[in-house]
């Protein structure tokens, strides 16, 4: 966690206590593991009903926009792509599952302090459609880590690649996890199907409807994915409301009355929830998670020029605000129903919607828009991600941009394969080492592994000085051990301070200075 516990102070309302500092906090599993008071009302035929229902729909758009697409359509959507379905679209693929499941429950132990991140990552997209978008549409990039290679040579090229792949790889499969364990627990449970069929089936599904059509496919089937998320989540807003015979006006009123609902946190610049910390690391997050990630920017660089590429940019990072806002409040509902019919949070609060939604406490309508927005948030992000990894690999490791088209296509299927089948083993991997909340473990881990990213980008636009380029991919090696050595020893070493995800700008800072020593005189 990268906030300090809120203790509730309801009888009715009972956690166990944790220690505020994230370096020796005991972390609690994320299986869900919590025993409902009541079976679960959702049959497992339902429950299947709406996967295959909804997989179909997705197989429709994925067979309407697929047909006759080549590899310019997989890559890049053939540069045709409207601004703002892909303005849409990107609200679901940046929030995903994680911010279904996860959030709403962060809010029992962070209240509403999450938006002082989410300001922050306006201001990154500010930059990123202003610095990082032109460069991409100027050069004509497919993959975006082609820069490094003009700015630097081709060690740097191949490093900022390679962060990359294992990046997403961990990215994408934290999400997935989730979903997965969820998916687990609703339905193949019951059936005693083990946890590593369920991941071979989503895996399989989402590999499906994305091998023919690529990016050209995810623009539209994450505007369908976009909507089904939003849906579930006021939906569940309404009927938990009404459940507790309230209007949502009053609900809204009760909430801002609360604790839950605080933000801004100016008090201790030591802990990890201050205001400036969160604000500078959304930024820089968004950044990092978006600007340099060629899965996020793949969707940007689809668009017809840079004119309607920054129009999706600004659409959807002011649109974030309000979104997330629905979601925290969400969480603050939670609680209050919690409250209401005297039940005990999880002690690993991502249980927490799924226990309302599933356990039989409101009406199996709720439950049915949960698995929709959960089925929804699972392949949101994971299609995208697949596409994304498919095509670094393609382009920036195999170097596949040379060769004739029918190679490409034949090369691009089996690497996409192939990285359908690296997702679902760190997936199970997952399953055996992880034990940390989903949505901090992602931003923790995202301060390593897009840190030096940051730091070659930043050196690249804002020096004109040469790097000795052999000497990147050590320095990039070197950048996370001294974050983490830093992180680890804070304490220590700053008078109590702790790191929380400004330890993003600190490894890109590390990675900058880094270069600045071993570099020469002299734009490359």
């Amino acid at each position: 966690m990268f906030l300090k516990k809120v203790s509730l102070k309801k009888a009715s309302l009972k956690k166990a206590s944790t220690k505020n500092n994230t370096n020796n906090f005991h972390l609690r599993p994320i299986l869900l593991n919590f025993t409902p008071c009541e079976p679960i009302p959702l049959s497992a035929t339902l429950i299947i009903s709406i996967i295959i229902a909804y997989f179909l729909l997705l197989l429709v758009i994925s067979w309407l926009t697929g047909r006759g697409a080549g590899n310019d359509a997989f890559f890049l959507g053939e540069r045709k792509s409207p601004w703002y379905v892909v303005a849409f679209g990107m609200i679901g693929a940046s929030l995903s599952g994680v911010t279904f499941i996860s959030l709403p429950g962060w809010v029992v132990d962070s209240q509403f302090s999450y938006m002082q991140m989410v300001l922050g990552y306006l201001l990154g997209y500010i930059v990123i459609a202003n610095l990082l978008m032109p460069l991409y549409y100027r050069l004509q990039l497919t993959s975006i880590y082609s820069y490094l290679e003009e700015r630097f040579g081709r060690f740097s090229y191949k490093t900022g690649a390679s962060f990359f792949l294992l990046s997403r790889i961990v990215g994408a499969s934290f999400r997935l996890f989730l979903v997965s364990s969820v998916l687990q627990l609703t339905l193949f449970d019951a059936w005693n199907v083990p946890f590593y069929v369920t991941v071979i089936v989503t895996i399989a599904l989402i590999w499906l409807y994305t091998f023919r059509g690529g990016i050209k496919t995810i623009i539209w089937t994450d505007t369908l994915q976009t909507f089904s998320m939003l849906t579930a989540v006021v939906v569940s807003i309404i009927l938990i409301t009404r459940s507790m015979d309230l209007s949502v006006g009053e609900m809204i009123g009760r909430v801002a009355a609360g604790d839950d609902s605080r933000i801004w946190f100016f008090d201790n610049w030591h802990l990890e929830n201050h205001f400036f910390k969160h604000f500078l690391s959304g930024a820089f997050i968004a950044i990092v998670m978006t600007g340099l990630d060629q899965d996020m920017m793949q969707k940007n660089l689809s668009c017809k020029n840079i004119k309607e590429a920054k129009k999706n940019m600004y659409v959807m990072s002011i649109s974030l605000i309000p979104v997330n806002l629905v979601f925290l409040f969400l969480g603050a509902v939670l609680i209050q129903f919690a409250q209401f019919r005297g039940i005990a949070i999880p002690e690993t609060t991502d249980n927490f919607f799924p226990l309302i939604a599933t356990a039989g406490y409101l009406p199996q309508v709720v439950g049915v828009f949960f698995i929709v927005g959960l089925v929804a948030a699972a392949y949101s992000s994971a299609d995208s991600a697949l596409t994304a990894l498919t095509t670094s690999f393609t382009v920036d490791v195999l170097e596949g941009q040379r060769w004739e088209e029918q190679k490409l296509t034949r090369v691009r299927r089996w690497v996409h394969l192939g990285m359908s089948i690296a997702l679902g083993l760190v997936i199970m991997l997952f399953r055996v080492i992880n034990d940390e909340s989903v949505i901090s473990a992602i931003f923790r881990m995202a301060g390593y592994t897009y840190g030096p990213l940051l730091g070659l980008y930043a050196f690249g636009l804002f020096t004109r000085l040469r790097v000795r380029d052999r000497w990147v991919p050590l320095l990039a090696i070197l950048s996370p051990i001294l974050s983490f050595l830093l992180s680890h020893f804070s304490e220590a070493l700053f008078n109590g301070y702790q790191f929380g995800f400004e330890l993003l700008i600190v490894n890109g800072g590390i990675m900058f200075l880094a270069m600045l020593l071993t570099s020469r005189k002299g734009l490359r």
